[in-house]
């Protein structure tokens, strides 16, 4: 595509992943791993939108700022790095690279930890969507969903427009959604201007605003002052500003897409990749041991250095109870 107008991939790397215990850590999070492809999905994230961003900045914790610096390092992308002293969620992590940026920029913003195939169908969603940001929409991108999911939160729309934003439901609210059918999940993409974004922010939620452009204009070199950083309220660009704009606009995802947020959406990705799986549909992750599975289906063992778990893959949503317990007692696991 050819860049008319600028367009910034903004890169979040915050999070830990903690559904993804023992593999992901505190001091090794998911989207730092080798396990896709022979390539963490921090760096599948940063190449996949190369062809249509001509900017990039990466937002994220002083805990990651070496690995995402080596990763950047190894794929020679030029890029400006915004570290924050203290996470204060995705509404300010998002402000920072507005503030950073020209007003007229168009800022992509992608987690880091994203799992997306289909580099046509991609690149076509994100033209569609820089239209539309460049017309002072904010745009969010919608999964069409392929199961009644209760770890995703839900968009429901009407052609373009968002009509409003579920929470993860139960069981029997996700399968309701299905059966409507206008119901997309909600994949944490999003497209806007750097002053559409901002103006919005300042409106719906002044002091997340005021805030982080404190923060921001004492920044060193792209690093974030810890106390002033503790006056930022935490909260999500979902809640700050997607879920009460006027100014919203959808795009269908027709792409392949997983936030491989839990154990049950790794297994999914590594068995289409061709991952080993036994007769009973049992994986092993982490080692190369003969391991047999009697009597179980559907299981996955979990090895590291330190720490065996094993999963029923239905029960991935569960693993966050661990790490809860675990970080409880300041356990050294984490």
């Amino acid at each position: 595509m050819a860049i008319s107008i600028s367009v910034t991939h903004v890169v979040l790397t915050g999070g830990i992943g903690s559904r993804l215990w023992p593999l992901s850590r505190k001091t090794f999070p998911k989207q730092y791993l080798e396990l896709f492809d022979g390539h963490s999905l921090f760096e599948k994230t940063i190449t996949r939108s190369e062809n249509v961003c001509n900017k990039t900045i990466v937002v994220g914790n002083i805990e990651n700022y070496k690995m995402s610096n080596a990763i950047m390092a190894k794929i020679k992308r030029p890029f400006t790095h915004i570290v924050e002293a203290v996470p204060r969620n995705t509404a300010a992590a998002i402000a920072f690279a507005a503030f950073a940026s020209k007003p007229e920029d168009i800022l992509l913003i992608t987690p880091s930890d994203h799992i997306i195939e289909g580099n046509n169908l991609y690149n076509t969603a994100l033209q569609k969507a820089i239209v539309l940001a460049n017309q002072d929409y904010l745009v969010t991108f919608g999964i069409k969903p392929t199961k009644p999911e209760t770890g995703y939160g839900y968009i429901e729309f009407e052609n373009e427009n968002v009509i409003a934003f579920h929470e993860k439901p139960d069981f029997d609210t996700a399968a309701s959604y299905l059966d409507k059918g206008n119901y997309f999940w909600n994949s944490g993409l999003f497209c806007f201007k750097a002053s559409t974004f901002l103006a919005e922010l300042e409106k719906q939620e002044p002091a997340v605003y005021l805030a982080s452009k404190i923060a921001w204009e004492a920044n060193h070199n792209g690093f974030l002052d810890y106390e002033l950083s503790l006056n930022i309220p935490s909260i999500s660009i979902d809640y700050a500003v997607m879920e009460r704009s006027s100014s919203i606009k959808v795009i269908p995802a027709h792409f392949e897409w997983s936030d491989l947020g839990s154990f049950e959406s790794v297994y999914d990705y590594l068995v289409q990749k061709g991952h080993p799986i036994d007769v009973n549909r049992n994986i092993v992750i982490g080692t190369s041991l003969h391991t047999t599975f009697i009597g179980v289906k559907n299981c996955i063992l979990i090895y590291t250095s330190d720490a065996l778990m094993v999963l029923q893959k239905e029960n991935s949503q569960e693993v966050k109870q661990i790490y809860q317990q675990l970080e409880a007692i300041a356990s050294p696991l984490l």
